[in-house]
């Protein structure tokens, strides 16, 4: 089958891949629409921590039912299904407590798995959602980012009516925002790139530039206390170290954002027990595609209108372009068709 393969990093090709057979429990989808994200970006830069090459990335997957493997039921072909990219043993301690998604021997579809930048991709049935007639592929590929948002929310117990700020206006970030005002939270969005903050304006936050009068501005606007709950979702160290110095006391950080391995972050250790702050990580999504999903359906999120399309085998100049002008697309969809 034909399949845009991440060769090294900066190094993107079209060429040949082997299609895949669904084994016993697995589901082949033809993909009909794959998002670009941050962690597809970090492949291909050679950023992201898990990354071996070559690969075809893409787990933000929207396509058809092709072929089921022995005993798999409750699909047929035809059927639109979105895809859950986080596989889990099932065996160690994270997934026996429910946390799959932090599973000590994860496969993440799209980075340890072959992804959806092909015609065909497979996955486990029970990984696999139907969503309803009224959502477009493309649509239906911003199923797994907005899943993020949902995580990152559930994580911070964010409440209606609450301030959260979210550190980071790229495409997770957004996200994020979107889930929170959903939730009926008050949204501020700080971001360096002038593009991202219009995007995150338009969805209804107030948005801040990360500039040297950032913190001031955060905490006047707080009347000194600092926001009760901030969402990271840039991967910076320094923006970890700001949500710490600026959060409230007492409040709640929920980091998103994934740092290069081996890169460290600065604490004032006194800051943890003076301001009895939470710091909670957040890592992909685990029972969130459901609402995610009735989020897309009703109308809820808005975010998607910042998506460009383009066909799945312009992918190494899709991938050049962005990372080389990263505030220049706000979202990229791979169409094959």
């Amino acid at each position: 089958m034909r399949a845009t393969i991440i060769e090294a990093p900066h190094k993107m090709t079209v060429g040949s891949w082997d299609t895949p057979t669904p084994a016993e429990g697995e589901v082949l989808i033809k993909v009909k629409a794959a998002g670009v994200c941050a962690g597809d970006l970090y492949f291909y830069t050679g950023k992201n921590p898990y990354a071996r090459y070559p690969q075809v990335c893409g787990h933000e997957i929207a396509g058809e039912v092709a072929d089921l493997g022995k005993g798999v039921k409750g699909f047929k072909p035809g059927d639109r299904v979105v895809v859950e990219p986080y596989v889990g043993c099932g065996i160690c301690y994270p997934c026996r407590i429910g946390k799959p998604n932090c599973c000590a021997k994860l496969e993440i579809i799209g980075v340890h798995r072959a992804g959806g930048y092909a015609e065909y991709m497979v996955a486990p049935a029970v990984k696999v959602h139907k969503f309803p007639d009224k959502l477009n592929f493309t649509l239906a590929s911003f199923v797994e980012p907005i899943g993020i948002g949902v995580q990152a929310c559930r994580r911070a117990q964010l409440q209606a009516d609450e301030s959260v700020l979210v550190l980071g206006c790229g495409p997770i970030g957004l996200s994020i925002i979107e889930v929170a005002r959903a939730h009926g939270a008050q949204v501020t969005a700080v971001d360096m790139v002038q593009s991202r903050l219009d995007a995150a304006e338009k969805l209804g936050a107030k948005a801040i530039r990360a500039d040297d009068k950032f913190r001031q501005t955060i905490l006047d606007q707080t009347r000194g206390e600092g926001p009760p709950v901030i969402i990271e979702a840039t991967g910076n160290p320094q923006a970890i170290e700001q949500a710490v110095d600026l959060i409230a006391s007492g409040g709640r950080i929920v980091v998103v954002g994934l740092v290069k391995e081996g890169i460290g972050v600065n604490l004032p250790g006194l800051n943890f027990t003076r301001k009895e702050m939470t710091i909670l990580g957040s890592r992909g999504s685990e029972k969130c595609f459901p609402e995610s999903i009735d989020l897309l359906t009703r109308g809820a999120i808005t975010y998607p209108q910042f998506a460009s399309e383009y066909s799945m085998w312009e992918g190494p100049k899709v991938f050049s372009d962005i990372t080389e002008r990263p505030g220049a697309v706000h979202k990229a969809v791979l169409l094959p068709d």
